[in-house]
């Protein structure tokens, strides 16, 4: 029994596969995401080839902007998933992505770069609300958990094994070339949108509502206002935040701790980030079928926990205990990030979920543009103890987040009745 209990968790989340819409959508998904592995490579590339002094600092800024587009244009992306035709939407902003990766090759100058990286995630800001606002729209509730697992699952594979998979590809075509496959991709994943019916994508949002104008910043102040007004949500933003300070100690320190203080080389950094990476996949490709809780609550505190306790030993442990430090760090990571976007699909009205998950992909970039100059305060000052700080921080506020925003079983009942309310009325 143990035995078919546990094939039908793994085998659980590819049921969603089942759903045409859904799956045309996950498949055009993977297209695109498997083009942004090359896309960072041969910007990486690129940036070394225009100006290998500055190479560095160009590509720092070059992510920097990324993340400022990221946190402008989200919200308004929302508010603009409800108003248009969402395939529209998916299309204008690939077709678009697609024609400027295909200009990054004939970049000679630093601002070309910043120009170009910004549009690109300015398109960008608006196709990742969309899409996921669709898919609490076009599955099932019973299996939506499952649905956005695999989605998120897929996410973190890809970030772990595509720039591997980059850099082999990038030897054999070149710098350059590298940026014309993921035009390549892209265009693959526009045909799996061209074939998905408009009306599938429009569930849940008719845009006929939409002839009464609205003031665009009242809808995005809306959407903020939901966001943090949801009482399940905003916990899970919480925990969120703390889980950006634990990751940015990760992303930003594992390279110093690997190569400086256990005087080891770059081979054994990659793998330790590659542990890093599987263990958040994992989970999230299992934790939709894990966890059947409401309000998420248990993989939230031990997600934050875990990470916590995991960068707070990495100071004092071998390579070997690092490895297993950051395969739990990872899992933590993803207990932590993973709920908050299901919890949206399953706790704000349908007509609204458009813009606060715009607003979500926002502040969740927020998150990380904080969690940043924080984990790099740690590792300037305290070179030899960062991951022990860090870790206590991320103890520290995940306490805090747990008195101040934790959803008791009275406010459990509350939304529920709220919800009820809410439904009536619509």
């Amino acid at each position: 029994m143990k035995i078919i209990s546990s094939i039908k968790i793994v085998t659980e989340p590819f049921k969603t596969l089942r759903n045409e819409t859904f799956a045309r959508l996950y498949f055009a998904q993977i297209a695109s995401l498997f083009g942004d592995a090359f896309t960072w490579l041969g910007l990486a590339l690129l940036t070394y080839e225009i100006n290998p002094d500055n190479a560095v600092a160009i590509l720092a800024s070059a992510l920097t902007l990324r993340v400022t587009a990221y946190i402008i244009f989200s919200p308004f992306a929302g508010v603009v998933s409800e108003r248009f035709q969402r395939k529209q939407i998916l299309l204008i902003t690939q077709f678009a992505r697609m024609a400027i990766v295909c200009m990054l090759p004939f970049v000679n100058a630093e601002w070309q770069v910043y120009g170009l990286i910004f549009a690109l995630n300015i398109f960008a800001a608006f196709f990742t609300p969309t899409y996921r606002a669709i898919i609490p729209q076009i599955v099932d509730k019973e299996i939506y958990r499952e649905a956005n697992g695999l989605s998120m699952a897929t996410f973190q594979l890809l970030s772990v094994f595509g720039p591997a998979l980059a850099g082999i590809v990038a030897v054999w075509l070149g710098a350059k070339q590298i940026f014309f496959v993921n035009g390549t991709t892209l265009l693959i994943a526009i045909l799996f949108i061209i074939t998905i019916p408009k009306a599938a994508l429009q569930k849940g949002v008719d845009i006929a509502d939409n002839t009464v104008p609205k003031k665009t910043w009242g809808e995005v102040l809306k959407g903020i206002r939901l966001l943090f007004g949801n009482k399940i949500v905003r916990f899970a933003l919480s925990i969120e935040f703390i889980s950006a300070i634990a990751g940015a100690m990760v992303l930003v320190n594992t390279v110093g701790l690997v190569k400086t203080s256990l005087q080891l080389d770059d081979k054994h950094y990659g793998w330790i980030m590659a542990v890093f990476g599987v263990g958040a996949a994992i989970t999230a490709f299992l934790l939709g079928s894990l966890d059947k809780t409401k309000t998420r609550s248990i993989s939230l505190i031990s997600g934050a926990v875990l990470i916590g306790i995991a960068i707070s030993l990495a100071n004092f442990v071998p390579y070997t205990g690092l490895l297993f430090l950051w395969v739990s760090a990872g899992i933590g990571q993803t207990l932590a990030d993973m709920p908050s976007e299901t919890l949206i699909g399953e706790n704000i009205q349908p007509q609204d979920q458009g813009k606060v998950y715009g607003a979500h992909f926002a502040f969740s970039h927020l998150w990380w543009a904080i969690a940043y100059p924080i984990a790099g305060f740690f590792g300037t000052k305290f070179p030899d103890k960062e991951f022990l700080y860090g870790g206590i921080l991320t103890l520290i506020l995940a306490m805090i987040a747990v008195v101040l925003f934790r959803v008791s079983a009275k406010s459990r009942s509350e939304i529920e009745i709220e919800k009820g309310l809410n439904k009536k009325q619509s």
